[in-house]
């Protein structure tokens, strides 16, 4: 590349996650201090997170939450980005790019990051009013506000974007329909029995899958909207949306028009340095057709293209010697959460090499497959994970070589009888990669930590950009900075916060052994020396709560949450024992055991959402939320509600959630045990536990499941001996099938085992951490809880089985004790000043029709026994 001077400019025509890493590395390089840098932006926003683009609509994330440019960046680094304005032309030979608005700028450099963009096959009705593509947060605004108006939506392709475009109708309340022609979901990335272990989980949410068919036609009524889909094996469908995630195609309508070489199925030619048949035009990310004939949908490559681009760019400035490698093929390992579902593949995940050999680990039941390809010298080649991609970031830095461990062993998922201790980074070479977005090596991360004084991942993350991308790799990157650490000789700082050194299973036993009763107590006699004193932080006081709480019956603290001290610990929804929501409003949940409810208690919900304009709601925690209250219309509510039998549901606090239930033997006809009885005998026995995160569970009355007891954090299912017991599991932002801890035991033995289980996790389990996570962090998994809380290997379960017997003796109804307390009551005020004054700033509209309750409900009697 010819040298240029300071005044030359450089044109980013797109600003997706790849251009914007292409930014960052051009300002590593020095390259932003030396030319003028301009950026044509089609999207209305900055660079955004598209991986992540579901957790929109799951985690209630906002497109700025999103975003992948940090605050100040453009400007520290004079980059000129010009939104909604998106390049319609290219002048090759004067060297101009025209925007949309007419704006001209002459480049010296041009770099396409154009992307691509979604294919709708040409099928009749893809036009029609209610299809959508899934690409930008524009495509997800649209979808929101017409699912507004629909009950069911239909997915064309079961490939990662389907599954992902899938995830979000179903998170807008929709029954749900996932298209896909190949014979199996993710047909790139999984083998078929990964397919089917997928399959499996995903009906299991209750999306329906259709593949081995394809879409015919899109039907639509009188009106012109999405009615329905004809599918090619003479079927239909019946649909109110139709998002259409079929694949992608490489954006080069841009190169076509000037001239540039494309491929034959589509993509800007570029050679090893990204470079087009044009000298000044370079094209990176999803546009390009790279020098080993592929166009490639995944950050990783993305983002090594920019690099390389940004890398001869850094030497051509003068601002660098070496341009380093250029691109000639990148890592096809993905690791994705889909619909819940954990599923990863790596390396040689479909077998093609000569002589390669499959290990295989199956269990339908539990929802999990693991597989891996291996050479015959014992090279691990790759693998397909689905249910449990735990070992992940282990195994893809191992690809390459002869484990450690022999891979007959590795294929068995962590907990498994026989599965080795979990690889941790020790086993790992100094060249292998831990973060394949960035070509983060291990040796990379030991040299931030040893040589750049790293001493947090945060710090590392900052220094290596490991960790940044898509997320997979952090796990495993936070044990290699915690090993190398403490390999420097520097110690690990496992303190709670700032204001206490110990843990807070540590400050759990100090808790309990001297019997403190207050949060002062505690921080003045075991605090850090500076905190001493002080007022400590935002991370202890409710953590100390929750230990206070869990503690109250035994060491003579006060039980109720509002009583003295501990009200100043609260968090918000604690201090109102009510959860806040978005619009300053306040929500009611009252405790439905098993979801078990009377037409007196049914009318009484309805009359108080009538009543006070609330919006209500059926959770799939067989329980009715009413939103919309404001704060000193709590009490009001909380009295009728007290009156009529409810009690707190504790949706507010880190405590027992619900104890969900399928209908058992009592009317099912698959049903082998009472399902109704046990569920409501456990969540009366276990209501009010305060516990480091919130606790849910569910009960099923035969091994078809209808509970769904295996995402719960202790679940419990039917047998024709008893019932089995699950535990550690998940369905939430990180979603973790449940491990059987015991099975066929009888009443007694079942809450026994309860009991000691849940009282061992409140003891042992960091702030915050739900069972799922500490399940699989506590040193020797599954097996060594097994140990304690089955035989009683540490001979604690006496001690525990007091705890909660102490727990259940002393559990009060917190709202009950709360309206018959005046004292209390002086809390609930919008205005101090003016506690007779509803908070203006409060609008309530009607969000939708209420449903009139059926007349003549199915009430189920059960005998509560617990």
């Amino acid at each position: 590349m010819d040298f240029v001077d300071a005044e030359s400019t450089i044109v980013l025509v797109g600003h997706g996650m790849v251009g914007q890493r292409f930014l960052e590395a051009l300002a590593e390089g020095g390259v932003t201090g030396r030319a003028r840098v301009v950026v044509l932006c089609e999207e209305p926003r900055p660079a955004y997170d598209r991986v992540h683009l579901t957790s929109y609509f799951s985690e209630n994330a906002s497109p700025d939450q999103l975003s992948m440019v940090e605050d100040g960046f453009l400007a520290a680094h004079g980059i000129e980005l010009h939104l909604g304005d998106p390049a319609v032309s290219v002048d090759r030979a004067a060297r101009t790019v025209t925007a949309r608005s007419g704006l001209t700028v002459r480049y010296d450099t041009l770099v396409l990051a154009t992307g691509s963009y979604p294919f709708v096959p040409p099928v009749p009705g893809k036009d029609a009013e209610g299809c959508f593509v899934y690409r930008t947060i524009e495509d997800l605004l649209a979808i929101e506000s017409y699912a507004r108006g629909a009950t069911s939506g239909a997915v064309v392709g079961g490939g990662l974007l389907g599954l992902e475009a899938a995830g979000a109708l179903t998170g807008l309340g929709l029954a749900t329909h996932v298209v896909e022609f190949a014979p199996r979901l993710m047909p790139v990335q999984v083998d078929d029995g990964g397919g089917a272990a997928l399959r499996r989980k995903v009906e299991a949410l209750g999306v329906s899958v259709h593949t081995g068919v394809g879409t015919q036609e899109i039907i639509t009524g009188g009106d012109g909207r999405v009615a329905g889909m004809a599918l090619s094996d003479g079927s239909a469908l019946a649909a109110d949306l139709v998002v259409f995630s079929a694949g992608v195609r490489p954006r080069d309508d841009l190169a076509r028009a000037c001239g540039l070489p494309v491929g034959e199925r589509g993509g800007i030619v570029v050679d090893e340095r990204c470079r087009t048949a044009d000298p000044a035009v370079y094209a990176i990310g999803e546009c390009a057709l790279t020098a080993d004939g592929r166009v490639y949908g995944l950050v990783a490559p993305g983002n090594e293209m920019a690099e390389t681009v940004a890398a001869g760019l850094a030497v051509a400035y003068g601002s660098a010697v070496d341009a380093g490698p250029g691109f000639t093929g990148a890592d096809l390992s993905t690791k994705l959460k889909l619909l819940g579902v954990d599923v990863a593949s790596f390396g040689d995940a479909h077998g093609t090499a000569d002589g390669c050999l499959d290990l295989l680990y199956s269990d339908p039941r539990a929802g999990i497959y693991r597989k891996l390809v291996v050479a015959e010298d014992g090279t691990l080649l790759g693998g397909v994970l689905v249910g449990d991609t735990e070992s992940y970031g282990v195994l893809r830095p191992l690809t390459g070589t002869v484990p450690p461990v022999a891979a007959e062993l590795l294929v068995l998922p962590a907990g498994a009888a026989g599965a080795p201790v979990a690889l941790g980074p020790s086993a790992l070479p100094d060249e292998a990669v831990i973060c394949s977005c960035h070509r983060v090596s291990k040796g990379a991360v030991r040299a931030a930590v040893g040589e750049q004084s790293c001493r947090s991942v945060a710090e590392v993350k900052k220094c290596t950009k490991a960790g940044t991308g898509c997320g997979s790799c952090v796990s495993v990157l936070g044990r290699l900075v915690d090993a190398e650490l403490e390999a420097n000789g520097v110690e690990v700082d496992r303190g709670l916060c700032p204001c206490f050194a110990h843990s807070r299973t540590k400050l759990y036993e100090i808790v309990l052994t001297l019997r403190l009763t207050s949060y002062r107590e505690l921080l003045d006699g075991h605090g850090r020396e500076g905190a001493r004193g002080g007022e400590g932080c935002e991370v202890c006081k409710p953590a100390v709560a929750s230990i206070l709480a869990s503690l109250a019956p035994v060491i003579g603290a006060p039980v109720h949450v509002l009583d003295g001290e501990q009200a100043a610990l609260q968090e918000t929804n604690d201090h109102f024992l009510a959860n806040l929501q978005k619009n300053g409003s306040y929500s009611i949940v009252p405790r439905i055991p098993g979801g078990e409810i009377t037409p007196e208690k049914l009318i009484v919900i309805g009359e108080l959402a009538r009543d006070f304009g609330l919006y209500t709601k059926i959770t799939g925690g067989q329980r009715i939320d009413l939103f919309g209250a404001r704060v000193e219309q709590l009490p009001l509510i909380w009295t009728r509600l007290v009156d009529a039998g409810f009690e707190s549901g504790h949706a507010y606090g880190k405590a027992l959630r619900t104890v969900k239930s399928c209908v058992g033997q009592t009317w099912c006809r698959f049903g082998v045990q009472d399902s109704v009885r046990m569920a409501i005998g456990l969540e009366l026995r276990y209501r009010g536990l305060r516990a480091p995160h919130k606790l849910k569970s569910a009960v099923s009355g035969c091994a078809r499941e209808c509970a769904e007891a295996q995402s719960k954090d202790f679940g419990v299912i039917a047998t024709a001996n008893g019932w089995n017991l699950y535990v550690g599991g998940n369905g939430g932002a990180t979603p973790r099938h449940a491990d059987l801890l015991a099975e066929d035991l009888s009443d007694a033995e079942l809450v026994r085992l309860i009991d000691r289980f849940l009282m061992f996790y409140i003891r042992t389990a960091d702030r915050l951490e739900r069972t799922s996570v500490w399940l699989e962090r506590i040193p020797g998994g599954l097996e060594h809880v097994r140990d304690v809380v089955v035989h009683d290997a540490l001979g604690v379960c006496a001690e525990l089985e007091a705890l909660m017997a102490a727990h259940v003796a002393g559990y009060r109804d917190e709202w009950a004790d709360t309206v018959g307390d005046p004292e209390r009551l002086r809390r609930f005020v919008s205005f101090v000043n003016a506690p007779d004054t509803p908070d203006p700033t409060v609008r309530f509209t009607a969000e939708r029709d209420q449903i009139k309750p059926d007349p003549t409900p199915l009430v189920l009697s059960a005998t509560v026994t617990a």
